[in-house]
């Protein structure tokens, strides 16, 4: 057997079992569970770029963004997007990522520190409310069976 023969052979071995996997729909599925490392790279890249010197620091802000706006996207394609009813905060939590990194590693500027800070407490503020907006019941549910577990476990000495 020569050794072009081999390579053919691999070749459409190869071709035989992608296009095999492709109609069995498993790019498909890959492909729509993992898209949002799209999203993630775009906003790596643009950290490298930054870190190569061939972008300024005002890019680290969209980068940033990016990066945390990919992980809210894969959150949600893994548990559901009705979790984006609890992480819409997020979206202003990635515009403070961006800034805070812009002013991190940028430290001309000032302003950039400050904006993110406010940006950061109020989506954590934010996310405080939609927590206790949705969960709030069985938060106080949980509280009132500590209690009364406590309550039991602890028996006074007068009973």
């Amino acid at each position: 057997m020569s050794r072009n023969n081999m390579s053919v052979g691999l070749l459409l071995i190869v071709i035989a079992v992608v296009l095999l996997l492709g109609k069995l729909g498993v790019f498909g599925f890959i492909g729509g569970l993992l898209w949002p490392l799209l999203v993630i790279a775009a906003g790596a890249g643009l950290h490298m770029l930054y870190f190569n010197r061939t972008v300024p620091a005002a890019a680290l802000i969209p980068g940033g963004m990016l990066v945390i706006y990919g992980l809210m996207f894969m959150f949600c394609n893994v548990f559901g997007w009705g979790a984006m009813s609890f992480l819409w905060p997020g979206f202003i939590l990635g515009i403070a990522v961006g800034l805070y990194e812009m002013y991190f590693f940028d430290r001309r500027e000032r302003t950039a520190l400050t904006v993110s800070i406010v940006l950061a407490v109020l989506a954590g503020v934010l996310f405080t409310f939609t927590v206790i907006a949705k969960l709030g019941v069985y938060f106080i549910a949980a509280v009132l069976l500590i209690a009364g577990l406590l309550l039991i476990w602890r028996r006074p000495r007068v009973w």
